[in-house]
């Protein structure tokens, strides 16, 4: 059993980019920055100007917290990274009792649960036969995962934005918008569901959806 404390000085063998939680919470992240966006617009005083307004102001915001999130998940990254590095160098030096704790402490709950001091003692000797070394706290890999968290929160945008770009009239674009935000929320639910393994997935899709639809109405109170 490797624990977050050898993988972080050891090389990163994973084969894909983001994990399918992080690929999803991006979708969603730039998915309701989007639909804030469109909810806001009025059908009662848009004109084509200020739809198209609307629908750049929607693509830049979520360029700008696009680029905010890759920084931020590349700064995450690199302070978790420092911080499990210093933590071996520290279990390193530290007598085994000591060691045995420290790495007891950094364990999942469940995990550490059912994790006894003889797995505890094989984990130290491993974390004691791994060189720590000196490699780069911040890898290509980062700023790789970095540019696709920016193109996920980024290109959720796309799909709620294009009725306005091909239907004239406003209060058609919006429902045909919101229906769009619906099916991508749903689906987005259905993912995270799957992946964790859920009974039901599609009831957290829905539940998904349901949470879209009060953040809509919530918009729609307020005046969008």
């Amino acid at each position: 059993m490797a624990t977050p404390i050898q993988a972080t000085v050891v090389q990163d063998t994973r084969g894909r980019l983001l994990d399918p939680v992080d690929r999803i919470s991006e979708i969603l992240f730039g998915l309701i920055m989007a639909v804030t966006f469109v909810g806001s617009i009025s059908v009662a005083t848009a004109g084509s100007e200020d739809v198209r307004t609307a629908t750049a102001s929607a693509l830049g915001c979520n360029l700008a917290w696009g680029l905010v999130d890759a920084v931020m998940y590349v700064i995450r990254n690199l302070t978790e990274r420092t911080r499990r590095r210093r933590l071996a160098q520290r279990i390193v030096e530290a007598a085994p009792e000591t060691a045995r704790d420290m790495i007891a402490k950094e364990l999942p709950p469940g995990v550490a649960d059912i994790t006894g001091p003889r797995e505890l003692e094989a984990m130290r000797e491993r974390l004691l036969a791994v060189p720590l070394g000196k490699s780069p706290m911040v890898t290509g890999r980062d700023f790789l995962e970095a540019v696709g968290v920016f193109l996920l929160v980024v290109l959720a945008t796309f799909p709620l934005v294009v009725p306005f770009l091909l239907i004239d009239d406003v209060a058609t674009a919006k429902h045909v918008s919101r229906g769009v935000a619906f099916v991508m929320l749903f689906l987005a639910g259905y993912e995270l569901g799957r992946h964790a393994g859920h009974p039901h997935p599609l009831r957290l899709g829905a539940a998904m959806a349901v949470f879209g639809a009060v953040l809509i109405l919530a918009v729609i109170a307020l005046g969008g």
